[in-house]
């Protein structure tokens, strides 16, 4: 008796029910009658929220006006406040005839954040480093000018937007680099260099920021003679660099202390001399590992900008302030309130880049690694 050979069956899809993304939500959102019914309210409450965001934010919201009398409806967002004020807003007291100075720098910047985001292939390294040298350079000649026959322009017409991420930038990228060295310092079997390194460290994290700000703001010139000479605004960048250099300085020696002594020893057993071991060896797993940390110290330097409201200097929290005491715009609360709302979004919207280029990178170092 012959076998019976049955013809080759191909195996049917599962379900639509179990799986897709009818599948995904039956099991996240309605598996069991407890589950559903938490998901209908909150489904219900997610809606009502929408629904008065979307109407007083756009719908009933006021676009257009020069004075508070243009949004008399309470119940509704004023976005006439912050047009008429949006150039106040992103550039501060600049002259208005070289605003184009500053437009180049924010077009720099947006150039700078994009060739770290985005790959060019062979090029990505030579593009990074080129932005890295030219920004910084370009930045001060175009703000500051005073050469190639352009309009030289005091640091006391900076202002908004353009104070805050000025101070940002210069605040964080001095940091990283002084509290690398630090950190390295602290870390030393030189005893005198880890001592200095360790006072420098412990003085600046155990005061408030406004004190170091002030300190240098206020209290420099009378312990330097040549101190008023310093450009005050100078003065904030000094402040916040040795500041956050402190805070810094932890992050990179817990990346440090991440490293398994096996490498050290490792290094030295070979003969590779110090630095070699750093540069090459330890600093990269060091800096991959403080990653998080770090970045998290540069969100909270973007944030403490508006410290310098405290001394004078108008940022972009500070015109926002400013602005709302112009007696035109003085009325109900509903203006302060879409005007810190505002500010709310802008700063978010700098934060949160910054964390989600903080998770590329931890993505990309584990692939790499």
């Amino acid at each position: 008796m012959e076998p019976v050979v049955n013809p080759y069956r191909q195996a049917l899809p599962p379900p639509i029910r179990s799986s897709g993304i009818v599948g995904w939500i039956r099991s996240n959102f309605f598996s069991g009658w407890v589950n559903t019914v938490i998901t209908l309210i909150l489904l219900w409450v997610v809606i009502q929220i929408l629904t008065f965001v979307i109407n007083w934010a756009f719908i009933d919201a006021v676009w257009v006006g020069e004075s508070a009398e243009s949004c008399p409806d309470q119940g509704s967002a004023c976005w006439a406040f912050v047009i008429e004020r949006w150039r106040l807003f992103v550039y501060g007291l600049y002259p208005q005839e070289i605003l184009w100075r500053v437009n180049i720098v924010y077009l720099l910047a947006i150039m700078t954040v994009a060739a770290f985001v985005f790959s060019f292939g062979k090029y990505t390294k030579a593009v990074r480093i080129t932005m890295i040298v030219v920004f910084p350079v370009a930045t001060i000649i175009f703000l500051l000018g005073g050469i190639f026959g352009m309009k030289p322009v005091s640091t006391e017409s900076f202002g908004g937007l353009l104070l805050t991420l000025v101070v940002a930038t210069t605040g964080i990228l001095g940091s990283i680099p002084l509290g690398l060295l630090l950190a390295l310092g602290r870390t030393s079997e030189l005893t005198v260099i880890r001592r200095i390194c360790t006072y420098f460290i412990e003085l600046w994290r155990g005061i408030p920021l406004i004190v170091a700000i002030v300190m240098f703001v206020a209290l420099l010139p009378i312990f330097f003679p040549d101190g008023s000479k310093i450009d005050v605004v100078v003065r904030i960048f000094i402040a916040f660099a040795a500041f956050n250099s402190a805070y810094m300085a932890e992050v990179f020696r817990g990346g440090l202390q991440s490293i398994p002594a096996g490498q050290f020893e490792a290094a030295r057993s070979i003969g590779i001399p110090y630095w070699k071991m750093m540069i090459y060896i330890i600093l990269p797993q060091a800096i991959k590992n403080a990653v998080p940390a770090m970045v998290n110290t540069c969100i909270s330097i973007f944030k403490e900008t508006t410290l310098i409201l405290l001394v004078g200097f108008s940022d972009f929290l500070g015109i926002i302030h400013l602005s709302l005491e112009d007696p035109k715009w003085l009325g109900p609360p509903h203006i302060f309130v879409s005007a810190y709302i505002f500010a709310a979004l802008v700063y978010f919207i700098f934060t949160f880049g910054m964390s989600r280029y903080s998770v590329r990178l931890e993505n990309r170092s584990n692939i790499d690694g």
